[in-house]
């Protein structure tokens, strides 16, 4: 496993490398980063695979951007790392946020990529429900109640207390340009991207995933041509960490196909 750090629009950009052989490139989810990663890569790099996965800009040990980006910019960073490591044609595999910029760059360069796995992806925007409605509501009267004194000393506390009840973690971590970062992120609908996928796609999914559900899988095998869909029985949002190994098996299977 060799780690190294490169400059990309003068940004650096962290990314670990294993293995010899067909080039596929992992991008991580939303608050991970490419050590979460390393088991998945170092089976990947045994079997016969160049394993290459970076850092995004903002997350792990890749700087943060200078200004909010959204999928746009985080796609345009990607080709640019893929210029710089002199990749032709490789697989991509996104997980999470990961997905939604795999699904955009596939779109993008569809000459690019051998073939496209999307683990637990991101990317499909739903109508809100009715208790994020009332999450809403009682965010904004929360903002006004507790901007008044004697409750402003309150106001932090509250706050987190309200977006862990919501499960909105990813906001409440996120600082400064990231803040905005993922409301420009969550802002994207990828639904009409789907169809637009020219690529053999494989979708992994965790039959416990409560961050992305899995209706999005279905819907995602239904809009993307020539694809197919595993779902891992009792597991959530993240196979990667959970059941590795049978990750690692599925994805083999497919990339041998």
């Amino acid at each position: 496993m060799n780690e190294q750090k490169i400059l990309i629009n003068n940004l650096e950009t962290n990314f670990k490398i294993a293995g010899e052989g067909f080039p596929l490139l992992i991008l991580h989810g939303w608050g991970g980063s490419s050590d979460s990663w390393i088991k998945i890569q170092k089976i990947l790099a045994k079997e016969g695979y160049k394993v290459i996965c970076p850092d995004f800009p903002g997350f792990g040990k890749s700087k943060t951007p200078f200004e909010p980006w959204g999928i746009a910019e985080y796609v345009d960073w990607l080709a640019d790392f893929i210029n710089f490591q002199n990749l032709e044609k490789f697989f991509i595999l996104g997980h999470s946020f990961g997905g939604r910029v795999a699904i955009r760059f596939a779109v993008k360069y569809p000459e690019k990529l051998k073939s496209l796995i999307l683990c637990n992806s991101a990317g499909i925007k739903h109508p809100l429900s009715i208790d994020r409605r009332i999450f809403w509501i009682l965010a904004k009267i929360g903002n006004i109640l507790f901007s008044l004194n004697p409750l402003t000393r309150f106001q932090i506390g509250a706050r987190n207390i309200l977006y862990t009840l919501a499960r909105r973690k990813d906001y409440l971590k996120a600082k400064d340009v990231m803040k905005e970062t993922i409301k420009k992120i969550l802002a994207d609908d990828l639904l009409s991207d789907l169809p637009k996928i020219k690529t053999p796609t494989l979708i992994i999914w965790g039959q416990k995933d409560r961050i992305v559900p899995l209706k999005d899988a279905y819907l995602m095998k239904e809009k993307i041509p020539d694809s197919e869909l595993k779902i891992l029985t009792k597991v959530g949002h993240s196979p990667h960490l959970e059941v590795p190994e049978k990750l690692t098996e599925i994805i083999i299977q497919f990339l041998r196909s």
